[in-house]
Formats: structure tokens, C-alpha cells, sequence
């Protein structure tokens, strides 16, 4: 393959645009790889093109290695299946609906676990079917509210899907291993940084999920590590080491007190503190139980209920950690105090919400036996010794507490916890027979009785994993891709006219006919100055100057990444670069 810069449907920026967010948004965009067609929408250029299609050769080529079979779905789909699954409401406002010219309700399709489901149900009767693994590699769409950081959050988006069909739990997760596997070969393959990580199921439902995240600054995902062993998990999957429960008459009688104009922890302990409430001191915020107010709203309701959750006073609720614990409802922060004067703003406490009908969970941290300074349901008051078990019964326990670097490993007695930030760039999840119960999906077993099979479903953000890369592999000059996913495995810059020019195009055309991607900057109406800063800007691995050392057989071979200079002849320039792309693509990447 031969492009020539001088007809390539290319035009790089010099400057950052305004609405480029993150390093992968601006450089895709000012180096001519994307264009922003509309909000979180982009149109691919020839560069970006290859990038993502050998982004998806790679995705494809491992799928197909564990057997996967590649089929495509249509991504305009009735809403039928998906009222089936409960899904259709359980979205809520992330998807595009509309209606066709007969008034019949559709979607953009999000995800295709239905439409698998069916055609299984459709195909396949007998054990002997089975397993089945199908995979496709699709757009798909989400209404998301605030697109952002261009492909990171758009709302058209590439991505491959895979659905696994087993007919016991433990081919589920044979098949769950296998792409797990096939995952950690993938994002190896895309040069990314990656870190495999327990996660929530979310609105797909199912028991095990792990997501993969590559690890960067601009991520929206934050996940956790342990210094002395080797647990990961995405913060929302978090689980809290809960301290062990006493008993709840081993405290005094709850005691209210007079605290005027302490709506805030700050100022209650601050008071606490200079009465020694309670008849002791010491008083900390983690002595305190803060009492959050939140709006719960569940699909298909026309309006949401209170939830208040309970958590050490030194804590703040997470609300992603929130959502992902009661999905498919949606949470918000509380609003409607005028229709709920037994909830006494800032002065909140336990005591009386279950007569009120108000739902109360608390965080792991709350068990029987423990004893807060809290609020009594009154203005300006509030309470000691108001005890887990004694004075008030929780509906249950929440994961809602934000989770901060040193919290202890819930899985290992020594090690502490790290945060860092990722993108999400594959999940994968053992489904169960969430959508095979739907939709009835029963083969006949080889003991001739009916046999329900269980799924699996696996997810890559293809496109987004363009920008996942671009943000790792990147400098203060541009883009530096790895050789994997390049565009091109040579840049050629023809640093002057006339011979320069007619050699380098001699010399691309050689690259090509030996089988390497070649990119040639023949530009005449430029400077080699534009030339060399658009090619670190453009980040292909290698790059080859025909400049003025030409007339004495010589060239300059640059490596992007270590900024490596070698001057050699340019005859030998052919051989050297085809056993170098040669041997990687020999070695499976």
C-alpha cells in the first residue's frame, strides 16, 4: 500500500481545537486521523480508517482463534424483544428510540443480547448444538447526555460483542475464561497498559464481571489496587471489610442534645467536641453518622421515592458506586423536602424513617452493636449513643461510600489500597440465564428433557480503543503509534525537490511492492520544516528522510518513539525495513 500525502484526504492543525478536552481528542484531531461531524459523532479520515481497521483485525483474528463465530445484526431493531427483557424501560433515556412510518416503536441498538438469544431459540434444538459462541463487530448507539472527549464518550461508537451459549454453569465459565484469555492477547497486541478488574454487571445482569482498563489520567473510571496482593476492582465493585458486630445494651441510653446551627459535620464535631457530648472526648467525624438523602427512581415510574443512606460522618456517598449497586434505577440527589417534613435537613437521623415508610440502608461500617452521634429529627438537635440493632433497624447495607487510597484490601489481612484512573476499553460478564429466560430458549437435553442454556456476552469498545492507545502513546509533539496499529509502517518525507522527490517516490514504491504500508510526504508546496513536524504530529512508528545527503547514497532512518537517528544507504533501506515489519508481524503482532 502507497499513499502520497499530495492526494491523501489529509489536512493536520497547528493548533489545539477549542473543544478538544483530552490529549487523544486533540492530537486525533489536529493530526487528520477524525472530524467532528456532531456531538459524539465523528467521521473517520483514511488515517483514522486504517487505525481502527487494524484495531479490528487484531480484535477479530483473536475471537475467531477460540472458535467465536462472526455474524452481524441489524442495528435498527424492534422494541419488542426488548420490552421482553424488561430492557426497554431499564435503559430509560440512553437510547435512541423512534417510531417507523406504521407508528411500530424501535431502538438503535446499544447491545444485541436479545437478538442472539432469539436466533439461538431460532437455530439451534438440540444439545448437540452446543456450545455456541457468536460474534459480531457493529456500530452501536447511546443517547448519552454530555458527549465528551471525543471517542472516549460518543454516541456512536464501534465496538465488538460476543454471546456465549453453554448448557451448564460450568461451560459458562470455560467460555468466560476463554475470552478472558483472549482479552489480556488483545490489548497486549494494541500496546496498551492494562489492568484487568471486578466490576458490576449493571443493566446486562449476571453474576462475574471484570473489566479491562487502560490506565491514564483522563480516564473516567477509577480502580483500585492492593499493595500486598493481587486484588483489582473497578471502585463501584469495591467491597468494604465491615468491622465485627457487638452488642447493642453494651451502650447507654441515647442522649439528645441542644446543637444549634451545626447542619455540618464539620461544625457538629467541632461542637461535640468543646461540650464533650455524650460525657466523653475525642470526637472525630468517623464517630458521626451521616444521614443522606437521595430520589430513587425505578424504569417505567413517573416519579422516584426517598432513599436515605447511612454512613460514617468522615465518608461522602459515591453516587456511581450508588447507580451501579441499584441499577437499573436511576438516583439523584433529594429535592422534595417540602413533601417530607419528618426528614429535618441537617439534623437527619435514623430513629424514625421506618416509621415514615423511608427506605434505610447503610454502609458496611454500620453493624449492630455501634453506637453514633447523629441527628434526633429535630432542628438544631441531635443525639448520642443512637445504636445499630437497639434504636434502629436498617433495611440493609449499600456500597455508597467513596473509596480512598489506604482503605484496607477486603481480600488480603496486610494491603492497602491504591487508586488510579482508566479507560474502559473490554467487559465481560457471565449473564446467567438472564435473557434465555425471557425469551423461553430450551433445547432438548441428553437425557430427552428440555435444557436451558446459559449465556455469557463480551464486550470491546473497538473505537474507543483508538483513543485508548492514543492516550498512551503519545508526547508533547504528537502521536506515537505502536507498529501494531499504525497506519502505515514507513513515513518517507521527501525533504526537498527533484531528486529528493523522485527518490523518495522511487523508494515508497519499493517499501510497497514489499509488502509494507508506506506513507510518502511529496508535498511541494510546504517546507521540509511542515514536513518533519507533521510526521511527529501524524506519530508513525519509522520515518525515512531523503534529504541532502542523497547524492551521496544516503538517507536517514527515525525511529518516532526513541527519536533514534540512523543514516544508512539507501539500498539497504528496503531489505532492513522489511525484515523489521517482517518480524513483527511474525511474532503476532
Amino acid at each position: 500500500m502507497l499513499l502520497r500525502t499530495s492526494t491523501l484526504l489529509l489536512r493536520t492543525l497547528r493548533e489545539d481545537p477549542a473543544d478538544a478536552e483530552v490529549p487523544s481528542h486533540r492530537l486525533l484531531l489536529r493530526a487528520g486521523y477524525v472530524r467532528r461531524a456532531a456531538p459524539g459523532g465523528y467521521t473517520w479520515l483514511p488515517l483514522g480508517k486504517l487505525v481502527l481497521d487494524r484495531i479490528t483485525a487484531i480484535v477479530r483474528d483473536e475471537m475467531t482463534a477460540i472458535g467465536d463465530q462472526e455474524v452481524h445484526f441489524p442495528a435498527l431493531l424492534p422494541a419488542e424483544p426488548y420490552r421482553t427483557s424488561g430492557r426497554w424501560t431499564e435503559y430509560g433515556d440512553d437510547i435512541f428510540t423512534l417510531a417507523d412510518r406504521r407508528g411500530a416503536d424501535h431502538l438503535l441498538a446499544p447491545t444485541h443480547e436479545e437478538l442472539a438469544a432469539l436466533l439461538v431459540k431460532d437455530l439451534f434444538t438440540s444439545y448437540r448444538d452446543f456450545p455456541v459462541t457468536l460474534f459480531q463487530i457493529q456500530t452501536k448507539f447511546r443517547d448519552e447526555a454530555r458527549p465528551r472527549a471525543g471517542l472516549l464518550r460518543g454516541r456512536e461508537f464501534l465496538m465488538k460483542d460476543a454471546y456465549s451459549f453453554d448448557l451448564d454453569d460450568a461451560g459458562l465459565r470455560a467460555a468466560y475464561d476463554r475470552h478472558r484469555a483472549a482479552y489480556e492477547r488483545v490489548f497486549t497486541r494494541l500496546g496498551l497498559d492494562f489492568t484487568t478488574v471486578r466490576a458490576m454487571s449493571g443493566a446486562m445482569g449476571g453474576s462475574a464481571s471484570e473489566e479491562f482498563l487502560a490506565a491514564t489520567p483522563v480516564g473516567e473510571d477509577t480502580f483500585v489496587g492492593c499493595t500486598a496482593c493481587d486484588y483489582a476492582a473497578n471502585t463501584e465493585a469495591v467491597v468494604t471489610r465491615a468491622p465485627t458486630a457487638g452488642d447493642p445494651d453494651a451502650h447507654p441510653p441515647a442522649e439528645v442534645h441542644d446543637t444549634p446551627e451545626t447542619p455540618t459535620i464539620t461544625a457538629l464535631v467541632e461542637l461535640a467536641e468543646a461540650r464533650k457530648l455524650g460525657g466523653r472526648a475525642g470526637w472525630t467525624a468517623a464517630d458521626t453518622l451521616k444521614n443522606v438523602v437521595l430520589t430513587v427512581r425505578r424504569p417505567g415510574a413517573e416519579q422516584g421515592e426517598p432513599l436515605v443512606i447511612g454512613l460514617p460522618g468522615d465518608r461522602e456517598v459515591d453516587l456511581k458506586r450508588v447507580e451501579a449497586v441499584l441499577a437499573p434505577a436511576t438516583v439523584a440527589v433529594f429535592e422534595d423536602w417540602d413533601a417530607h417534613p419528618e426528614l429535618v435537613r441537617g439534623y437527619i437521623g435514623p430513629q424514625v424513617l421506618a416509621e415514615h415508610g423511608i427506605r434505610y440502608l447503610v454502609d458496611p461500617r454500620v453493624v449492630p452493636g455501634t453506637g453514633w452521634l447523629t441527628g434526633a429529627n429535630e432542628p438544631g438537635r441531635h443525639a448520642t449513643d443512637v445504636v445499630c440493632g437497639r434504636d434502629f433497624v436498617p433495611d440493609g447495607t449499600i456500597e455508597a461510600a467513596e473509596v480512598r487510597p489506604g482503605d484496607p484490601c477486603p481480600a488480603c489481612a496486610d494491603g492497602e489500597l491504591t487508586i488510579r484512573r482508566g479507560i474502559e476499553v473490554g467487559h465481560i460478564f457471565q449473564l446467567g440465564r438472564r435473557y434465555t429466560d425471557a425469551f423461553a430458549v430450551d433445547v432438548l437435553g441428553p437425557e430427552g428433557k428440555p435444557v436451558r442454556p446459559t449465556m455469557g456476552c463480551y464486550g470491546i469498545g473497538v473505537s474507543r480503543a483508538v483513543a485508548a492507545v492514543a492516550e498512551q502513546h503519545h508526547d508533547d509533539r504528537g502521536l506515537v503509534w505502536p507498529a501494531t496499529v499504525a497506519p502505515c509502517d514507513v513515513h518517507l518525507i521527501a525533504a526537498g525537490k527533484g531528486p529528493q522527490l523522485d527518490a523518495a517516490l522511487d523508494l515508497g514504491g519499493r517499501l510497497a511492492a514489499a509488502g509494507l504500508r508506506v506513507l510518502v510526504d511529496d508535498r511541494t508546496h510546504v517546507s521540509a520544516g511542515v514536513k518533519f513536524t507533521d510526521a511527529e504530529l501524524i506519530g508513525i512508528p519509522r520515518a525515512v528522510v531523503v534529504g541532502r545527503r542523497l547524492a551521496d547514497g544516503y538517507v536517514e532512518l527515525r525511529d518516532r518513539a526513541t527519536g533514534e537517528r540512523t543514516e544508512l544507504p539507501a539500498e539497504a533501506v528496503v531489505e532492513r525495513l522489511r525484515d523489521e515489519v517482517g518480524a513483527t508481524r511474525r511474532n503476532g503482532v
